[in-house]
């Protein structure tokens, strides 16, 4: 993944700088990303920040965990969530 792909992928998920450096994605969003070295996958699920500095992608998973990729292993993004009006409701009884 290059550089300009992540931002456009930051910048459709109307991520924000915070003070700290980390992208941070808005309340309810999260994203997956997707890498793969010497034929073995990773998902890298329910992301929240990212951080992205000398080929390295950190990433900031809702349970607390950060993760380190090379930016270089990363092919694909999935945004997750953030959807508006029918898409937005949350499963359950209406009424």
């Amino acid at each position: 993944m290059t550089d300009d792909v992540l931002k456009a992928a930051l910048d459709t998920a109307e991520a924000k700088i915070g003070t700290d450096g980390w992208a941070e994605l808005p309340e309810g969003r999260m994203l997956t990303l997707y890498a793969a070295h010497d034929g073995v996958s990773l998902p890298v699920t329910k992301i929240e920040a990212v951080s992205s500095a000398g080929g390295l992608l950190k990433a900031r998973s809702t349970k607390g965990e950060t993760f380190v990729l090379a930016l270089k292993d990363v092919f694909a993004v999935a945004l997750d969530g953030g959807g508006k009006g029918a898409q937005a409701k949350k499963a359950g009884f209406l009424g």
